[in-house]
């Protein structure tokens, strides 16, 4: 499996996800950031399924980028996760493509919304909503 068109390296880097790299992303219409990452050995439980650490670290990851793209850099110190939740729909497996896509839902004073839906080939692996603090200004 090659890399889909439209997708470079991520430009966040992270020091959780550097035993992960290449991790790839796309800036899509509205705002949205979406994550993919071709699933290896390094991603796997001793099952040799995607941990489901890493696919709620990058859903987060993917839906706090997209709050903060929203907010257009009025939390200049960055978002905190208050609440993350996630639902583990399928099994991701070694060697397909990984997408976290990310809709951006509301934004308030102190509070941002967001949620992701996470496919393996284009096939359902989790769903995941998030609570991000905006730090005040």
């Amino acid at each position: 499996m090659t890399v889909p068109d439209g997708f470079e390296r991520h430009f966040r880097q992270s020091r959780i996800t550097d035993p992960w790299e290449p991790i790839y992303s796309r800036r899509a219409p509205g705002e949205a950031i979406i994550l993919g990452l071709l699933a290896t050995e390094a991603h796997a439980n001793s099952r040799g399924f995607v941990h489901g650490g890493l696919i709620a670290t990058l859903a987060d990851n993917a839906m706090g980028l997209s709050c903060h793209e929203h907010l257009q850099g009025a939390a200049p110190a960055g978002l905190v996760t208050v609440s993350l939740s996630l639902d583990y729909l399928g099994i991701a497996r070694i060697g397909q493509w990984l997408e976290f896509s990310t809709t951006f839902v509301k934004a308030g004073r102190s509070l941002c919304f967001a949620q992701a839906f996470v496919t393996a080939d284009d096939k359902p692996c989790a769903r995941a909503n998030a609570t991000f603090s905006i730090p005040a200004r």
